[in-house]
């Protein structure tokens, strides 16, 4: 049976049924502004992985989960968007070149996340397209650098769709397992409503947090007069190519970080 007085001022179906037809749709957009947008990195892409996983069980007041369809479908749509969002975010550095990391320190931009998602390609190569999936910040601005630096476009599309498929489409479906453990699948079956404003009210919160955290580290450049990066420090940024080419480790090469 349902919970009828944990939430008596909203029914359940009528939650569901307000939120189901917009709910994949928003799910698709952040993941795909995870990579495809400057301002992913505020976003928490694996929690909603696995939470959309969840929403997908099917309950007395969502009979095909929350989206409405089978989670082979609301894996795949996820997975589409964290594809299309990597090359859109390689297109923007590819055309934008170096002159996308002149800007001031903000909520929005940190030169420091540059140079730690550079750190990555410069130990794990264009593997780091793959492996950034699961970092979070390194996962935005990853598919710039890779722009910026004119890695290969192809090697690119490779590496890219096969992160995306690894963690959108893998950790949705982890997700969705994890909800067939009996314990989390009765919870689940009675409080998927509450699982669904749960996830919006803690992205809300998590981005919240994370915007003016970073706001915070901004103050502090500003205060110590290298807030903005100029035409030099911006080229300095961009990755040389033949970073991208080099071994992984495992595979004989001696990472330079």
């Amino acid at each position: 049976m349902h919970h009828a007085a944990l939430l008596p001022w909203l029914d359940p179906e009528t939650i569901i049924a307000a939120a189901g037809p917009w709910a994949l749709l928003v799910v698709c957009f952040i993941i795909f502004a995870e990579t495809g947008l400057l301002i992913g990195f505020l976003l928490p892409g694996d929690t909603l992985l696995i939470i959309a996983g969840l929403l997908s069980h099917p309950s007395d007041v969502a009979p095909h989960g929350v989206f409405g369809i089978n989670v082979w479908f609301v894996a795949l749509l996820i997975g589409i968007a964290a594809f299309v969002g990597g090359e859109v975010g390689y297109l923007i550095g590819h055309k934008a070149g170096p002159a996308i990391f002149e800007r001031k320190e903000s909520g929005i931009f940190s030169r420091a996340n540059v140079e730690r998602t550079n750190a990555f390609f410069e130990r794990f190569g264009a593997a780091t397209v793959i492996l950034a999936r699961f970092v979070p910040v390194v996962r935005t601005f990853a598919p710039i650098a890779a722009g910026v630096g004119h890695m290969n476009k192809w090697r690119y599309t490779l590496y890219n769709l096969i992160g995306a498929v690894l963690w959108g489409i893998g950790l949705t479906m982890l997700g969705y397992a994890v909800g067939l453990i009996p314990p989390v699948r009765d919870f689940v079956t009675s409080y998927i409503d509450v699982i669904l404003l749960a996830a919006v009210a803690g992205t809300i919160g998590f981005i919240a947090v994370h915007y003016f955290r970073e706001r915070s580290k901004a103050k502090k450049e500003a205060l110590t007069g290298d807030d903005r990066t100029d035409a030099a420090e911006a080229q300095h940024l961009t990755l040389d190519k033949d970073v991208f080419d080099q071994p992984h480790p495992r595979d004989g090469g001696t990472p330079t970080v």
